[in-house]
């Protein structure tokens, strides 16, 4: 049985831990407007919105899907909320009657996993990072407040936990003559970032360690990140499945968000030995990537913001 959160936590702890408007689901949703794509053998994927939380998307703006083997299903991310999560259930169940043997907890942001409730009467060994309880212990309180006012507390269910949590040696699954390996990085995006790879088709499930085409969010260590971007980049993958962004990319579209990340370090480093206020450096950093991200305007200020607090007492 799944643990459920019950911590209380203040708002003012949840600003000071560095929350984003990404991480605040709301309700609403219209099956419609998504579908499944089988990307890979046995891999199929749903591509998240590139927005933000809205009543109408129901907070299903993050990357989720399963992976079926011989003996059973693995949920690569659940949804953002209960009504994500249950679509996801149903999608399952129009390609296999397999049990739900596993659920990732990819990270601790609720568009990921605010979906998990919906598969607790599967009894699925739910996995996450070693940090990741510490981290809902800290924020799943005020997160599960905010999707209760926006969509009622009957439709939000509990909070999940993890029942099995990996650890720095890493950890292995078989879905049935199909190998999962897991990893769990050090502070990147979050303080808790979980990847996991599929051996049968060398997928690479790095969740939000790689953003594509969508604004990153700051969530962690921006050196960490790009310390951890270099494990991305390994000959055991040859695809990729991001966080946000096209359901399956080559390694090749890890450029970009190295390069987002290292003009956001560099020019951050540049303002503070200038001189430059943090309000002076939110207005000039990273600014020529502009074009190159959807949401740059909702969300580079805050990476600025987390960058120039990491960044000012190296």
């Amino acid at each position: 049985m799944a643990r459920v959160s019950s911590a209380h936590a203040t708002r003012r702890t949840m600003l000071a831990g560095g929350l984003c408007a990404c991480c605040l689901p709301r309700a609403g949703f219209s099956a419609s407007s998504f579908r499944m794509q089988e990307v890979a053998p046995g891999i199929f994927l749903r591509r998240g919105l590139d927005a933000d939380a809205t009543p109408d998307n129901a907070d299903a703006i993050a990357n989720i899907g399963f992976i079926v083997g011989k003996k059973a299903v693995l949920v690569t991310d659940s949804g953002g909320s209960l009504p994500d999560g249950q679509w996801l259930k149903t999608e399952i169940r129009r390609v296999t009657k397999l049990p739900i043997g596993y659920v990732v907890l990819s990270h601790v942001h609720p568009d990921h996993i605010f979906g998990a409730c919906a598969f607790l009467n599967e009894a699925p060994e739910f996995i996450g990072h070693h940090k990741l309880p510490d981290a809902l212990h800290i924020r799943g309180a005020f997160y599960r407040k905010k999707l209760s006012d926006e969509i009622g507390a009957a439709d939000v269910g509990p909070l999940v936990t993890p029942t099995r949590v990996i650890g720095p040696e890493g950890g292995t699954l078989d879905l049935g003559g199909r190998r999962i390996t897991l990893r769990a990085h050090g502070t990147a995006h979050t303080t808790c970032d979980l990847s996991f790879l599929d051996h049968q088709t060398r997928t690479l499930f790095p969740a939000d360690l790689l953003f594509v085409r969508r604004v990153p969010a700051l969530d962690g260590s921006l050196s960490g990140w790009l310390k951890e971007l270099g494990t991305l980049e390994t000959p055991d993958a040859v695809a990729l499945v991001p966080g946000h962004g096209p359901p399956l990319v080559t390694p090749e579209a890890i450029a970009p968000l190295r390069r987002y990340l290292e003009t956001l370090r560099d020019e951050t480093r540049l303002a503070i030995r200038n001189g430059r206020s943090l309000d002076q450096a939110i207005d000039t950093v990273a600014a020529g990537e502009r074009g190159n991200w959807t949401l740059f305007d909702s969300y580079n200020a805050r990476n600025v913001t987390e960058a120039y607090k990491e960044l000012e007492w190296e």
